[in-house]
């Protein structure tokens, strides 16, 4: 949400048995060529705990917060996640201290991979100011953002229109923030852009409520114009809303009690929410928070993760008023009384149930020693 959630091959005869438990976080350097032998080194301590699924090649574009944090942790963790580079934009909270965020977290999970500086402007040129609940820093306030890396020279955008052309129909994005990178890799170079196998969004308020306001959710809110372009640009796009971050799939005091006592990784992630917990008890929903991003992540690289979606055109309201920034869905097959949706297109797919019962057992078990 965001504001209101290798083994390494010993010898050429196990090639074959080792290759299925790969490092999340290994690059493939013959196919990502901007980046150097040093970037591409990837190396994590930790595989997931599940079956063997399907390889998904990432770019994960982050505004990164506590919630982005633990999707990052989450996504290091995965064998069938390869993360071929983060790319940061201004949201939660300033580029500068996004990157080191994201820097930490990579660092904390064990891996290593470049991570790209991005926008600090909004699609229109406008700067943005930052804004988070997860405190100044974006993660809690409690001094635990010191990473030893830094970000990789080169320009984010650039590197999502790079990753895409060398590797068409292989590339997953995963968009945790506002959709300004993405909006401006398409308005650069829109034909590459299309070759994107998947865009993953969490943002909109799906189909109930928002929290930038009563209609809208803060990721959209923060770049309409830029989700609108994303949305229009016909590239296939599963929305993960914030009505797929409430009920069962909110941590409780008592699961980060949990996270606490299981391991460095886990203390991470606890103190990182430490200041929106605060906020949630502020405003009278104490004893339990959103954790979006973290969800939207488990859509990607958890098969059995999302129950159900519709296909959808989605449509994002850039007109100022009181209906900024919200997205309509308008279900494919489904005839309105008075619109008329025949010359839609639908590339989205709105994730309408999932296994939140699920979410927090699957994610302790991803970064448990």
């Amino acid at each position: 949400m965001k504001k209101a959630i290798l083994k390494t091959v010993c010898c050429i005869a196990v090639l074959a048995v080792t290759a299925s438990l790969m490092c999340a976080c290994q690059a493939d350097t013959s196919k990502v060529k901007e980046t150097t032998a040093e970037q591409t080194t990837n190396k994590t301590d930790k595989t997931e705990k599940t079956s063997p699924k399907e390889k998904h090649r990432l770019i994960i574009d982050t505004d990164t917060g506590a919630d982005d944090s633990a999707a990052l942790i989450l996504a290091a963790k995965q064998s069938n996640a390869e993360i071929l580079g983060v790319t940061v934009l201004a949201g939660n909270v300033d580029l500068e201290q996004g990157a080191k965020n994201a820097l930490m977290a990579l660092e904390t999970a064990g891996c290593t991979v470049p991570v790209y500086k991005g926008s600090n402007e909004r699609f229109e040129g406008e700067t943005i100011e930052a804004f988070s609940v997860f405190g100044k820093d974006g993660m809690g306030e409690t001094d635990i953002i010191n990473p030893k890396g830094t970000a990789t020279d080169g320009d984010a955008v650039d590197f999502i229109i790079n990753t895409v052309k060398e590797n068409p129909g292989e590339i997953e994005i995963v968009a945790l923030g506002p959709a300004t990178n993405i909006a401006k890799a398409i308005q650069k170079d829109p034909e590459t852009m299309k070759q994107t196998k998947m865009i993953w969004s969490m943002g909109t308020a799906g189909l109930g409520p928002g929290n930038a306001s009563p209609v809208a959710e803060f990721n959209v809110y923060a770049d309409a114009p830029a989700y609108k372009v994303m949305l229009d640009s016909e590239i296939p796009i599963t929305v993960i809303g914030l009505d797929s971050c409430d009920g069962e799939a909110k941590w409780t005091d008592e699961q980060f009690e949990e996270l606490l006592a299981l391991n460095d990784t886990g203390k991470f992630v606890a103190k990182s929410f430490g200041k929106i917990r605060q906020f949630y008890a502020d405003n009278g929903s104490e004893g339990s928070v959103m954790n979006c991003d973290a969800i939207a992540m488990m859509c990607v690289l958890y098969p059995d993760f999302i129950k159900d979606t519709w296909s959808c055109h989605g449509s994002c309201i850039t007109d100022k008023g009181e209906t900024f920034a919200q997205v309509l869905f308008y279900k494919e097959g489904f005839t309105y009384d008075v619109v008329s949706n025949d010359d839609f297109v639908y590339n989205v797919k709105l994730v309408t149930d999932l296994d939140k019962k699920a979410y927090f057992e699957n994610f302790k078990n991803a970064i448990s020693d």
